[in-house]
């Protein structure tokens, strides 16, 4: 007679074993059918459904669906419009100003308690008079449920500082500050915190050149790195605009690509052959 820690082992490894099995046939009998319909196969559950796509779950949805517009009933002078995405996510987009007594509701509130502050994300998008977008995500453990408040603001307008509400606003406020250049007023220590000192701009603006404005080299005269405005050699600047592999045939006359759309190839173009000379 074996011990029932012995017992158990062997009924763990069983099972191990038959759903092992169970795959490996899975696969040799889906070996000959393309790559893409056996992973689909392989993925999915007994339903048939793909496991990894999120179900629509309408009773969740409809549930946001009240809690967005009790929220709009309760800050009516902030809140402008909530919105619930495909995925179930609830967004409130509110004005400005408002972004601190928002936070401090859905934070305090019984039927929210969205303590933890996940991320603080910003768009640019300068075609518009407020270029940049600000998403506030929100985490409440107690329901388990997030929810984005989205707010704009353009170069010169300050927006109001939230770390008197969530202390873990702190770096995210200063990375905005620092990537894309909104001010955040009220801020105990608004700095740079990713890019060198004295270092000019914002890099993820759209008009923020890839290359930036100054590059940094080790002097070996000096002893010391260095800053110096950027300097791109002519070589580096060279296009061959007459090559076979130009993906935009309407724009290069009658050169064609050996690659269409559909994965279609075509034939590339004929080698010219030096003529012999007539004896």
């Amino acid at each position: 007679s074996c011990s029932p820690v012995l017992a158990k082992m062997a009924a763990c490894v069983g099972r191990l074993l038959r759903s092992s099995g169970n795959l490996l046939r899975n696969g040799a009998h889906l070996k000959c059918q393309p790559f893409y319909t056996a992973a689909r196969a392989l993925c999915s559950n007994t339903s048939g459904s793909l496991t990894t796509v999120r179900p629509q779950d309408e009773v969740m949805r409809n549930q946001l669906i009240v809690f967005g517009e009790y929220v709009a009933e309760c800050l009516p002078k902030f809140v402008q419009t909530v919105q619930v995405t495909s995925q179930n996510e609830l967004e409130v987009l509110i004005s400005p100003e408002g972004v601190v007594p928002v936070l401090s509701f859905l934070k305090d509130h019984h039927n929210a308690q969205f303590k933890s502050l996940a991320d603080i994300a910003c768009v640019d998008m300068p075609t518009k008079p407020y270029r940049f977008e600000l998403v506030y995500i929100l985490l409440s453990l107690t329901y388990n449920q997030r929810i984005k408040v989205r707010t704009y603001t353009d170069e010169i307008t300050p927006i109001e500082s939230c770390y008197s509400v969530f202390k873990a606003a702190d770096w995210y406020e200063r990375e905005a500050w620092d990537m894309y250049g909104v001010y955040f007023s009220n801020h105990p220590d608004l700095r740079r915190i990713l890019t060198d000192y004295g270092f000019e701009g914002h890099p993820f603006r759209k008009d923020f050149p890839l290359s930036g404005y100054v590059e940094i080299r080790y002097d070996s005269e000096l002893k010391r790195i260095v800053q110096e405005p950027v300097e791109l050699a002519q070589e580096f600047r060279k296009f061959d605009l007459s090559s076979p592999w130009e993906s935009f045939p309407a724009h290069r006359g009658d050169s064609k690509p050996l690659m269409d759309t559909m994965g279609r190839g075509h034939e590339a173009p004929a080698e010219e052959k030096p003529t012999e000379e007539k004896k």
